[in-house]
């Protein structure tokens, strides 16, 4: 019966959350390319430029706090309070401090434009600051159909004010106020539907008790965010806001296909993992089963969509975003192991092995920020080559824990997912077959998405691929729960 549960949990925590997501993501996609076709790369450039600002501060704001709460088994309504009043009171602090440095970012990236944008554009660390206790109350119940209403509608009212915006001339205001928007709309929509708010006094022994455990994801997570963002600042510093501009579509394409997917995964998984977290075999069962899943479905998309990224750029955004396309193609392949990393990394979160996960961040990203300045020479394409090296090198890391806490290391993750990345590689080949051998971008595209997924499916069903059986008896046990 808790089998049964779990599953069923699982199975409905997953089919909402990918409706979240991808439902979101896909009305904000769409209206991003309309965006961006109206805005260009330059202006895409510029809030780039203050990704790692916000990435940081968030980072900050959050202070692992979430993680702490969805990771204990019990939490009061004292200790919900107690995150709320820190995220809010953080925030705050640091939309001053940024308000006050944004002439100096401007005169870091020399684009005097942003120094009102900054000021105006990281208001949203406050009022995201708001909701954070709610989204995390909502994981907590694996409730993402809620969450799903909330993001999609907020992405809706956001993107037609930015479409609108770019299509008067606003330029990058015009994506500065569909982010705030964007933000109100969430805070709205969040307390209607939750409707919760603090009702108890700040404590400081919750404080300890969530820092304890949070403080080292903390710490674990800035450095990620550096490294992550801190591309955005030395291609915007180094190259220009055009350049910029290429890369950070180029990585939202194949975030569109990896993050999105092994994050439903991860945050359904969390919560789920999280009630089974002394009883390693069954933890080390199911936690198989999400990795293989993931590979499943993103190793595919991954490969796919570098087949197909010429006629999709110029078919979507034009002419003058074709610089992407090799930027695209290169980082489709770390991407590919990206999503491994993080459902391995989510297995260490469940663990409450912090202390693993700021060791790990720490080698890890002492290494990616080498192989970053290593690459600078290099140009663009170099740069993304040493991603590509650093994705491989992370996988290899994070198996090393995952092998000591269940036995599940670096060979018999990678004999598992041999066959899939195979198949992901055929899906590539064919895809950039048929972009080359057919010069319409249309039929080019419809051809490789119509081709290559039945080609997919077929031979993971003649190959008895083991994940493709797990998907199918997913499938087959949710269809009997609906009879």
């Amino acid at each position: 019966m808790a089998e049964s549960n779990l599953r069923d949990k699982t199975v409905r925590g997953v089919a909402w959350s990918f409706v979240e997501r991808f439902s979101v993501q896909a009305v904000t996609f769409v209206l991003e390319l309309v965006i961006a076709r109206l805005v260009g790369p330059d202006n895409f450039g510029l809030i780039a430029m203050l990704a790692i600002f916000m990435s940081v501060s968030q980072v900050f704001i959050d202070g692992g706090f979430s993680s702490a709460l969805i990771q204990r088994k019990e939490c009061n309504e004292r200790d919900f309070s107690t995150v709320f009043y820190v995220n809010f009171g953080i925030s705050l602090v640091i939309y001053a401090l940024l308000f006050a440095a944004a002439p100096y970012i401007a005169e870091f990236f020399r684009q005097p434009i942003l120094a009102p944008v900054a000021r105006v554009y990281c208001f949203n660390l406050v009022l995201n600051s708001l909701v954070a206790v709610n989204k995390t109350k909502l994981t907590i119940a694996v409730d993402f159909k809620t969450q799903s209403k909330i993001s999609l509608f907020s992405a809706i009212i956001s993107g037609l004010t930015g479409v609108a915006l770019a299509w008067l001339g606003y330029g990058v205001w015009a994506l500065v106020v569909q982010a705030l928007v964007q933000a109100v709309v969430t805070v709205a929509l969040s307390f209607f539907y939750v409707r919760w708010w603090p009702r108890e006094r700040f404590s400081g022994d919750s404080f300890r008790r969530l820092f304890a455990f949070g403080s080292k994801l903390l710490v674990a997570t800035l450095i990620s965010s550096l490294y992550t963002k801190v591309y955005d600042m030395v291609i915007g510093r180094k190259f220009s806001s055009n350049s910029l501009g290429l890369y950070s579509r180029a990585d939202k394409f194949n975030m569109f296909c990896s993050a999105n997917i092994s994050g439903i995964l991860s945050r359904v998984s969390f919560p789920v993992l999280s009630k089974i977290q002394d009883d390693d075999a069954r933890l080390r069962s199911v936690y198989k089963q999400y990795m293989q899943l993931a590979a499943l479905a993103v190793f595919p998309l991954i490969m796919g969509l570098c087949g197909i990224a010429k006629p999709l750029i110029h078919l979507l955004l034009g002419d003058e975003w074709m610089g992407c396309v090799p930027l695209l193609q290169i980082l489709s392949f770390a991407y590919l192991w990206d999503c491994v990393v993080m459902v391995n990394l989510n297995l260490i979160y469940v663990k409450g092995r912090s202390d693993y996960v700021l060791r790990l961040e720490i080698i890890k990203k002492s290494i990616g920020f080498t192989i970053l300045f290593l690459s600078l020479p290099f140009d663009l394409i170099g740069i993304c080559v040493g991603r590509v090296i650093y994705a491989i090198i992370a996988f290899y890391l994070n198996t090393y824990y995952t092998k000591k806490l269940l036995d599940y290391g670096f060979l018999k993750q990678l004999r598992e997912l041999l066959p899939i990345m195979l198949l992901a590689l055929l899906v590539a080949a064919l895809s950039f077959g048929f972009s080359w051998l057919i010069t319409n971008d249309w039929l080019s595209l419809a051809v490789s998405l119509t081709v290559c997924p039945v080609v997919y499916i077929v031979l993971c069903r003649w190959l008895h691929v083991e994940a493709f059986g797990k998907l199918m008896d997913l499938i087959r046990f949710r269809r009997h729960e609906k009879q």
